[in-house]
């Protein structure tokens, strides 16, 4: 039998009843959120007086709906810091998640993968992006030691309309939202299949370091900020997200970093690129937001940053 088989096992009766679970809520006491239920799948409300957070979710026979001011229910990082300008501020966002989702078989690349349970966006990749003269370019990775991108402990920091936001495993929450078992329940995608962690990382990833070397000279990073010469020749080291290639079985995960346990899809967030995925599986409505710049290409405007 195969581990994810067994380790299904644990989370299944909470997955197979999704559509049925009563209306359930997490209270304050003081400066600290308690919760009174141990999953997320029903209707609840998360609110935090110490951090600000505000989320409500409501659930009906179709959809799976959010009203958030996105600010995190647990501690960050310092903001504005060293390599992130930006100071975290209150949102204002509508969320809407299928509580049927459709699977379609075809990964489709998304900028930003789906939300945390507390209303913090996923968003894995990044603007940033290393222009060479001699043609090529390369989007960094926020997860790097390259260039400093002010990421928190909780690999997360914050963009200039002050939302914060998850690059990679989003700490605080896992913590938070853990129930003993070794899949922790972090939030949902955009296309309504539900996100976990594995906190023995019993799900490996299929994405693995390219051989051989990149090509590029005369390469700069810039921000507003600052102007950076890089060196971006040498070998695949996970810089940059074209270091890496999907290789079909090589890990447990799927492309978009996905698997099926006893019949039911969802997502996994891993330790390991691409941390958090960067496609999805199902149905969703894609919000218009400017298209990542080819690769190989030069983009005719500097790069946003974060």
């Amino acid at each position: 039998m195969k581990k994810y088989s067994i380790l299904g096992v644990i989370i299944m009766s909470s997955l197979v009843s999704c559509n049925s679970h009563r209306a359930e809520h997490a209270h304050v006491h003081g400066n600290k959120t308690t919760h009174s239920h141990d999953n997320y799948y029903g209707a609840y409300t998360l609110k935090d007086d110490h951090f600000g957070t505000n989320t409500m979710v409501t659930v009906d026979s179709e959809s799976r709906k959010m009203v958030t001011n996105a600010l995190p229910n647990h501690k960050t990082g310092a903001f504005p810091s060293k390599g992130n300008p930006n100071t975290i501020s209150a949102q204002k966002r509508d969320y809407t998640f299928p509580i049927n989702p459709k699977n379609t078989g075809k990964a489709k690349w998304v900028r930003e993968t789906g939300v945390a349970l507390n209303g913090v966006k996923f968003e894995p990749g990044t603007a940033e992006v290393v222009v060479c003269e001699t043609g090529e370019n390369y989007r960094v990775e926020a997860l790097q030691d390259l260039i400093d991108l002010g990421l928190d402990f909780n690999h997360a920091h914050v963009q200039p309309t002050g939302a914060y936001h998850y690059h990679g495993t989003p700490t605080a929450v896992i913590e938070n939202f853990d129930t003993g078992e070794d899949l922790v329940h972090v939030g949902f995608a955009h296309d309504g299949f539900p996100m976990y962690y594995s906190k023995s990382g019993a799900y490996k990833p299929s994405y693995k370091l390219l051989a051989g070397d990149r090509e590029g000279e005369d390469c700069t990073y810039e921000n507003p900020m600052q102007t950076i010469n890089i060196s971006a020749g040498g070998h695949h080291d996970g810089t940059y997200t074209s270091d890496f290639e999907y290789v079909d079985g090589a890990g447990d995960l799927d492309e978009c970093n996905g698997i099926t346990i006893n019949g039911k899809y969802m997502y996994l967030v891993t330790n390991e690129f691409p941390y958090v995925s960067r496609c999805l599986m199902g149905e969703f409505t894609e919000e218009r937001r400017p298209n990542r710049p080819p690769l190989g290409r030069r983009p005719r405007h500097k790069p946003r940053s974060f």
